[in-house]
Parts: structure tokens; sequence; C-alpha cells
């Protein structure tokens, strides 16, 4: 064997063991440090004062490798329906580790959450005022620093805490369509701290008669399961950068973090392969939509910034996560029919999920108006009721 085969051999052997580290690397963890949103109660609730608590864990979710926490901070964002020149706010951090005392002056000292553990830290919010009854929500900013085989990474956990609730015992006046009357329900602002049985419990159960049917937006159903995330914990990649500019403005896939958002739940191979072939399809064939048969549902149910309301829109919301599994627990214990559906104001209704019970006939029919409305109406919940009812 000559020596140009054998230094071939020798790049090649070099070239897979690159491959094969790069690989390995990529299936490392690095920093898996999650903060919970937590539970949250109110301590004080008055008209000109307010005291939230919250008690949060950061969980270490790598199997091997331990996570240090050097810094941790908190902010708190106040929406009202008024100004806020009166209002004053005041947060206060304080941490629950399991192996050590917190410091009286309030510092967060460096931190080492080991391999499967957890930590937990309280989070007080002050706020007062002449009268707060205009303000509608805490949006909760946890800025904390994770230290590990990544570097120094800073991450953000949100929590959005409603301060206005409505009365579930308020029925609105109902809408007459081909097919029944429908009733959009208003409820507070929905949240990853709310769960959708005990929301339906709390402002459709009060008004429901047997054989009614509830239907909730697909965007409201993902928010409670979590399923958003900041722009700016996203990092547009090749493929995202470069095929967003072929989307139309509207589009939620039109920008590079919404696109990445759907390249890091198909993967970049699955949005490259759409995006060519619904080109060619669209240019040649002149067959439009391939592409969103072809990038997976997450594709027509991503929405990017400014597609929900406030605070949401600062935030990409996924589409929900198993919506059949949800309409079926809605249905197991509250006795109601129920669907997830995705509504808008160019008479377009798409069912994500219905109880087997349903016909989509009449979930269209009875939704095709857009009850609920695509601004700030708040009323994610629409109540059905046939004539047989």
């Amino acid at each position: 064997m000559g020596w140009p085969i054998l230094l071939g051999v020798f790049l090649g052997a070099i070239a897979l063991l690159v491959v094969l580290f790069e690989w390995q690397f990529r299936q490392r963890p690095g920093n898996q440090l999650e903060l919970t949103p937590g539970e949250w109660t109110w301590d004080i609730q008055q008209t000109n004062r307010y005291r939230l608590i919250g008690e949060l864990e950061l969980i270490n979710r790598t199997r091997r490798l331990e996570i240090m926490v050097p810094e941790l901070a908190a902010e708190v964002k106040l929406l009202s329906s008024g100004p806020l020149d009166e209002v004053r706010s005041h947060i206060h951090v304080t941490p629950l580790h399991p192996d050590a005392s917190a410091r009286a002056d309030g510092y967060w000292f460096g931190y080492i959450v080991k391999v499967g553990k957890t930590t937990r830290l309280k989070v007080a919010i002050e706020i007062t005022g002449p009268d707060l009854s205009q303000l509608q929500t805490a949006w909760i900013q946890v800025h904390y620093l994770t230290y590990g085989p990544e570097g120094r990474i800073p991450k953000t956990g949100h929590i959005i805490y409603p301060l206005q609730y409505p009365d579930p015992q308020i029925l609105p006046k109902g809408r007459q369509t081909s097919v029944g009357d429908v009733f959009p329900i208003r409820t507070h602002l929905l949240t990853n701290l709310d769960d959708p049985v005990e929301m339906v419990k709390r402002y459709v159960l009060p008004h429901a008669k047997p054989g009614d049917i509830v239907t909730i937006g697909e965007t409201p159903i993902a928010i409670m399961q979590g399923r958003m995330r900041h722009p700016s914990t996203l990092k547009p990649g090749w493929v995202a950068k470069r095929i967003c500019y072929y989307f139309l403005p509207t589009s939620s896939l039109a920008t590079a973090c919404g696109m990445q958002s759907l390249v890091e739940v198909e993967g970049a191979g699955r949005v490259l392969f759409a995006f060519i072939v619904g080109a060619i399809a669209k240019a040649i064939l002149r067959k439009p939509g391939v592409f969103y048969q072809l990038a997976g549902e997450q594709a027509r149910l991503i929405d990017d910034v400014t597609g929900s309301l406030p605070p949401y829109d600062q935030f990409i919301v996924y589409g929900p996560e198993n919506p059949q599994a949800v309409v079926d627990r809605i249905q197991k214990e509250t006795g109601l029919s129920a669907a997830i559906v995705d509504v808008n104001d160019l008479k377009a209704v798409k069912i994500l999920a219905a109880t087997r019970d349903l016909s989509s006939n009449i979930l269209e029919q009875a939704l095709i108006s857009n009850p609920a409305g695509n601004a700030d109406e708040q009323t994610p919940v629409v109540l059905i009721r046939t004539p047989k009812n």
C-alpha cells in the first residue's frame, strides 16, 4: 500500500473522528437549568396596596453535570388600563436553598444545583398607589445566569400574573347563529399558571346546560401549557435567516425568529425540504400551500410576536400540545362536549381537536362569524347552545 493511500486513510479517519466528536458534542446537555413558574398567592389585596408572593424552583435537568447559578435578580412590569404615574412597585428575591441560609442584605450568592436536584426561591412583589383598580397584569421577569459546560449563559423566566378577574356569574348576551346561540365568555388573562379544566369549571359551568358545547381558542390553550418563547432565547440559524424572506409579511414565519421557532420543533432538514418542494410546486405546478403540508402542523399554528394579547404580543406562541387529550379531559371532568379551534375574521374555522360526539359542521356554523374576536375582547371561550337545549 503506497503512502498516498495511507495518507488518504489517515485523513479519512481524522475526518470521521471529527464528525463523531461533533455529533457527541451536540448530544451533550449543556446548561439545562430550568426555572418553573412556581406557585403564586395574594398576600395583601387592598385598594391601595397589593402584595404577591411566589415560590419558584430551579431544576437541574442534566444527568451528570452540576450547574451553578452565580447571579439572579427579578423585575416586574405592570400593565394597566390607566396611567401608572402614581403606582410604585418593589420586588425582592429570597433564596430558599435546602442547605444554605439567605443573607440579610438580599444578596444572591453563587449556588450549585447538583445533578437531578432543585433549589427554590421566593419572590415578593409590593405594589402601592392611590387606586390600583385599573391594574390588569403583572409581568414578572426572573433573570438568572447559568454557569456550566457551555460557559456563562443568561436566561430569563417569565411569569404573567393577572390582577383582574371578571365575575364568573355574569353570562354575556348570546348571539344567534344558524345552529343555535353562542355566548362569548370573558375570562381573566390566561397564563401558564392556569389549567384548562379549572378555567372551564370557573367560567363556563355556572351557565352550562346539559348538551352545551364549549370551544376554546388554540392560542389560550398553548399559553396555559407554557408553549411560548421569548425571541431573545432563539438564535436563528442559516435556514431560518434565508427562507423567512420568501413568506408574506403577514405570516408568522416571515421573521428569522418566527422561522427558527419552527426549525427547533421540526428540524432544519424538514423545513428546508418543505420549502424547496413547496417552491417548486408553487412555481411549476401552480399549487400553493405545499410547504405547510410538508413542514408539520406547527407551521400553521405558530403565532409570532404581535399575534396575541399583551404581554403575549412580545412572545412567539406555539400551537397546543396533544389537544385531543385536553378536550377529552374537559369532557370527562365537566360533562361538556369540547373543542379546540383556530378561528379568524376571514370566516376560516380550523378544528384542532373535538370530543367524539361533536359534528364539525355544527362547530363551523356556530363559529364562522368569529364570536370570540381577534382583538382585545379577552373572550377565549365560546359556549354553544343548540335548539334542543
